[in-house]
């Protein structure tokens, strides 16, 4: 199936719905970073899918072919870079592949590994998400005539930033392994740095610090946290 399966056929994207008639595949594990994809999907015209993992993103892929896939490069089983080289390979190809992250190196990473343009996190800005996904489909699949851009700001909900501290504190309560503590710090540092959680964005960054140069991790882990336990708390707003 395609994006195009069950929609009004006469949908068409327009100056003020640029991105009507498709669907926008986001592959996430954050729930406060999707809940922003979302209301740009919204605003814009698409239809939002979400997969969490690879394992759901490809299961998806089995399945339907989206008009745009927006990749993360850090997952919880692998990196999206292993997703964006697939698709960036296949036949027929779906029609637009972003990498997205908050990390500094990680457009250099996507676009090595095939995708056609990075969204660098926190993705906020109304205008450059929809310019990007525009400037990569045919003149044909964009909306005629002149369009007024509109540089909204979009602002998550708070409560899927709290739905990431419980997932953080899930794996953060379990006995870590040097895979599962990578993966909370990358993950938790990344929806931090989306959310202007200065503090704990930092916290994140010490802990990934000591653990790459295999100094004793405890301390950090425990300050982490404990940082998000205070945010799942309420007594620390963002």
């Amino acid at each position: 199936m395609t994006d195009k399966d069950g929609l009004n056929p006469i949908a068409r994207p327009s100056q003020s719905r640029p991105l009507l008639g498709m669907t926008v595949l986001v592959v996430e594990d954050s729930r406060y970073a999707c809940d922003a994809m979302r209301l740009l999907c919204l605003r814009s015209g698409a239809r939002i899918r979400r997969a969490d993992c690879l394992q759901s993103a490809r299961r998806h892929l089995a399945v339907y072919r989206p008009t745009v896939v927006i990749i993360d490069l850090g997952l919880p089983d692998g990196s999206g870079a292993e997703l964006i080289a697939d698709l960036a390979a296949a036949a027929p190809r779906v029609s637009v592949i972003l990498g997205t992250s908050g990390d500094r190196f990680a457009e250099d990473v996507a676009l090595a590994a095939g995708a056609d343009d990075f969204l660098p996190k926190p993705v906020e800005s109304l205008a450059i998400f929809q310019n990007t996904i525009l400037a990569q489909l045919p003149e044909e699949r964009r909306p005629k005539g002149m369009r007024l851009v509109c540089d909204d700001v979009i602002r998550p909900d708070p409560l899927a930033y709290r739905d990431d501290m419980a997932h953080a504190a899930d794996v953060l309560g379990d006995e870590t392994d040097d895979h599962l503590l990578g993966y909370v710090t990358h993950f938790l540092r990344g929806v931090a740095h989306s959310a202007g959680d200065h503090v704990l964005e930092q916290a994140a960054q010490r802990l990934a610090t000591a653990h790459a140069q295999g100094r004793p991790v405890q301390p950090d882990v425990a300050r982490l946290a404990g940082l998000v336990q205070d945010r799942l708390a309420e007594r620390v707003a963002i």
